[in-house]
């Protein structure tokens, strides 16, 4: 299934515009463009939320008919836990997080015994941890960490753009993920020259302009055929006033969009 993130609606949730775009205004934005997910994802604002709120927030997904993931960082069993409450409350069937949090940063054995710890309660709930390959974790550490606890409610989020920045290929990590990717994050990125050719811009860029060979990924992960979820999200950096960014944030997603859509 094709879905928007909160990624996708970075600056329109931003304090930078004039009206920032509330979550249920994403989820109304999301029905407007006929899509049917939505990645509740490093979303500040949902941990500070009231039961109350939680629960209206969870009934507007659900009264426009759109299903929902989590996303959040850190594996620290209490944060784990809390978000497979809050996956009970969305009727959400997945969480995707990162081994570090941001106030844990845990060896890789630490990182075992903590997800050993907290998997049981996710396999008996029926809700999937997916994992993302970022660039603080190389991605064999963290193909190896999957198969050490190795649980059928443990898996990868894949997003292939962010290991750049260790220097590791997204092709190479797409292949060495794929047996394991559980959830995509879907955007395309490119290197700028800087003014004066001294050094790159590394950032996102419109579907299908950037860098990233998404074909090589269908035909490697076959995420439609597993039922993989792709999730729409940008790096796209602030431009000249909000308007613009907007503009082109809006624009950017539907080109996605359409990208995704003439693929399947």
């Amino acid at each position: 299934m094709i879905g928007l993130g909160t990624y996708a609606f970075f600056w329109q949730h931003s304090d930078r515009v004039d009206r920032p775009l509330s979550l249920t205004g994403a989820f109304e934005a999301t029905r407007a463009l006929e899509v049917d997910l939505f990645q509740i994802c490093d979303f500040a604002p949902l941990e500070l939320m009231s039961d109350t709120e939680l629960q209206d927030a969870a009934r507007a997904a659900s009264d426009l008919g759109l299903t929902i993931e989590l996303g959040t960082k850190g594996i620290a069993p209490t944060h784990l836990a809390r978000f497979l409450e809050l996956a009970e409350v969305f009727d959400a069937g997945l969480v995707r997080s990162m081994v570090f949090g941001p106030d844990t940063r845990p060896t890789l054995d630490e990182a075992a015994v903590w997800l050993a710890e907290t998997l049981p309660a996710y396999e008996a709930a029926g809700v999937t941890l997916a994992l993302e390959t970022y660039e603080q974790l190389a991605t064999a550490d963290l193909v190896a960490l999957v198969e050490k606890v190795g649980s059928d409610r443990l898996g990868i989020c894949l997003d292939p753009g962010n290991v750049v920045a260790r220097l590791e290929s997204p092709r190479d990590c797409i292949a060495a993920t794929a047996p394991h990717v559980a959830n995509v994050h879907v955007k395309d990125f490119a290197f700028a020259r800087q003014p004066g050719w001294v050094g790159f811009t590394y950032s996102g860029a419109r579907m299908g302009d950037g860098l990233h060979d998404y074909p090589f990924l269908l035909e490697t992960v076959k995420p439609r055929e597993r039922g993989v979820n792709e999730i729409v999200e940008h790096w796209l950096p602030w431009q000249q006033d909000a308007q613009t960014t907007v503009r082109i944030e809006r624009d950017w997603t539907r080109a996605t969009l359409e990208y995704l859509r003439s693929t399947s």
